[in-house]
């Protein structure tokens, strides 16, 4: 089999990849960031966020849902794709109640430090500005819904890996919501745990542990110290 046989071009460079990977697994595996939020490597490839859009041979796409196939002509480093990002993360900041200076996640949070990486200088857009209960009834976590970017990686995690099914989406449209699965509709008439996958995949700060607030002081953390491309190219996905 030639190299031809196994690799596409992205951006000009040759990437190489393994049957079955996506774009976006073969570009990271390569060491090529491509902007992502919803995308994990724990689950199936999703495509909710739309972060990772991408041309490939003339046609717009996730790169996290296609798959990797010879030939292809991939861009992703472009001026217009990084625009329709900046858009679709605007369209999230907006829509919820973010307030980075203030959050416990600032410095920890991917919507966050997405936004500087694509250089978003302002929501452009009228916030949204909806009102969002505080879910604080379980003894160790919070939810804060006003955070919440509707990722569904918490759904995934419950649902596929910790076999609880705690999170679900509901509603549609500007209706869609997450919303937990209990009688009562809290967090804490569940049997959710700080062992749960569900507990540490949240990109954003709508799943967040009590008691540990600001351990770390902002300045310190994660994406404080490099840029998200470099931490997740280096594997650290929080």
């Amino acid at each position: 089999m030639s190299d031809s046989d196994s690799s596409f071009t992205l951006d000009g460079r040759i990437i190489a990849f393994a049957p079955g990977q996506t774009i976006l697994a073969a570009a990271t595996a390569a060491g090529v960031y491509i902007p992502h939020l919803c995308a994990h490597p724990d689950f199936p490839p999703h495509g909710s966020c739309k972060l990772c859009t991408v041309t490939v041979n003339g046609r717009d796409g996730s790169a996290c849902t296609i798959q990797a196939a010879p030939g292809q002509e991939v861009r992703s480093d472009t001026p217009e794709l990084h625009e329709i990002r900046r858009v679709l993360l605007q369209m999230l900041f907006v829509e919820g109640n973010h307030f980075c200076p203030g959050c416990e996640k600032s410095g920890r949070c991917k919507l966050q430090a997405l936004a500087y990486e694509i250089e978003m200088l302002s929501p452009h857009f009228v916030q949204f500005f909806p009102h969002r209960e505080i879910d604080a009834s379980h003894p160790e976590f919070f939810l804060d819904f006003n955070r919440c970017i509707m990722c569904e990686l918490c759904v995934r995690a419950s649902r596929d890996v910790d076999g609880k099914n705690i999170f679900a989406l509901a509603g549609r449209g500007r209706e869609s919501h997450i919303i937990v699965n209990s009688p009562s509709g809290k967090l804490g008439d569940t049997d959710f745990a700080a062992t749960d996958k569900a507990a540490e995949v949240c990109p954003v700060g709508a799943i967040l542990r009590k008691e540990i607030g600001f351990a770390t002081p902002i300045g310190a953390r994660l994406y404080d110290h490099a840029p998200i491309s470099r931490v997740d190219l280096a594997g650290q996905e929080k």
